[in-house]
């Protein structure tokens, strides 16, 4: 293991009270086993409602699908689309609600019909409310499915005839800064909605397993990682990954008030610029494949990285043994990729929720100035200007 590195003067000492600590943050990543296993519940209940919205419209070979949201809300979308696209046969894209409403001409296109997939935790962002009434306005056929944990937002009220909402369980509706249970829920309710609800309920277990052991042996790790004080932290992965990479530099981002500069690339893409980031303070965390062919990539940059010697550490996360100084997701061996999303994106929730307790942060609000919120403030929709 990598020495540590000196704690600079800028942080605080950490109370043990304050170790402890019962934020919304912490108890929302340690319910997720649970608020997994209820979305499948709720999906399981309203199975035949779900299908009886989505088959005709994915019997259109020309039906084009988006995945829609905002900030961690989008990230949704960039671990699912290239998963449902090989899945499902068929392109997914994932589309941020900001890329639409600040660029419509771009991403909507009046000539396709569209499945437009909103995910959103409050429903309330500006930005995912507009995007709808823009695809209203803007597509000749389009339909809302709407996947949002709270049930009094814009979002879960806006569809009407030509929409299903799918209302996850309350609990998943964060109270916390941070979005952490609610981006589990919405990612696996997409997942089991389009690889088919029955399919998951034989998966279903398997992950809230993985999820609940991870919990249990990574919460030291991460403990362990934020006592390093790396001042600057990378995430790598590829396929599905990469869109989680982009999650967890977010979410230590925000947990730190941005104390803690990130980046997110994919395995290979690091080497080509990126990779001139990486200092003796720095924590490159890579989220390995399952996939044999993927996994090899994974693996080269890990070992590059090592044998450069300018890292401060290389953490793999992985399912399949055969790395030193990795942490492992138990069971995980025979896992898809799009299942390991979930205990995979556990250590680097537990690892911001650390380091915003080491920076003495308040990790349900880290960020003191009130200059961003929980539900995004201060965005003008503009009209498109004659």
């Amino acid at each position: 293991m990598e020495p540590a590195i000196p704690m600079p003067e800028t942080l605080v000492a950490v109370d043990p009270q304050v170790a402890n600590d019962d934020s919304w943050t912490r108890r929302e990543i340690h319910q997720q086993p649970a608020t997994l296993r209820a979305t499948h519940a709720v999906l399981a209940a309203e199975r035949d409602g779900i299908a009886a919205f989505l088959a005709p419209l994915l019997a259109q070979p020309d039906l084009r699908i988006m995945l829609c949201g905002a900030g961690t809300s989008a990230f949704i979308g960039e671990c699912l689309a290239p998963w449902l696209t090989a899945t499902l046969g068929r392109p997914v894209e994932a589309v941020a609600t900001t890329d639409i409403v600040g660029s419509p001409n771009f991403y909507l296109d009046a000539r396709r019909p569209t499945l437009m997939v909103s995910f959103g935790r409050s429903g309330n962002s500006p930005e995912s409310v507009a995007a709808v009434e823009l695809a209203d306005a803007r597509l000749t056929s389009v339909h809302h499915l709407v996947i949002t944990c709270n049930d009094d937002g814009a979002l879960a009220k806006r569809p009407g005839a030509i929409g299903h909402v799918v209302r996850l369980p309350e609990e998943t509706h964060d109270r916390a800064f941070a979005m952490t249970s609610s981006f589990s829920a919405m990612l696996y309710a997409a997942l089991a909605i389009f690889t088919g609800i029955d399919a998951m309920a034989t998966r279903i277990e398997a992950i809230a397993e993985a999820v609940a052991t991870t919990l249990e042996h990574a919460d030291a790790e991460a403990t362990e990682l934020a006592a390093c004080d790396f001042d600057r932290v990378v995430y790598l992965g590829s396929g599905a990954f990469q869109g989680l990479a982009r999650e967890s530099a977010l979410k230590l981002l925000e947990l730190t008030d941005g104390a803690i500069p990130t980046a997110f690339d994919s395995s290979l893409g690091f080497r080509h610029g990126p990779k001139t980031i990486v200092t003796e303070r720095t924590l490159v965390v890579v989220f390995v494949s399952n996939d044999p062919l993927t996994r090899l990539y994974d693996l080269d940059i890990i070992a590059e990285l090592r044998a450069d010697g300018r890292c401060g550490r290389v953490l793999p996360v992985m399912a399949r043994d055969g790395v030193d100084d990795a942490l492992l997701v138990l069971n995980g061996t025979l896992m898809a990729d799009a299942d390991l999303l979930f205990p995979y994106v556990v250590p680097a929730q537990l690892f911001g929720l650390h380091c915003s307790l080491r920076l003495g942060r308040t990790p349900d609000q880290p960020n003191a100035s009130g200059t961003v919120n929980r539900v995004v403030q201060g965005v003008r929709i503009h009209t498109q200007p004659a």
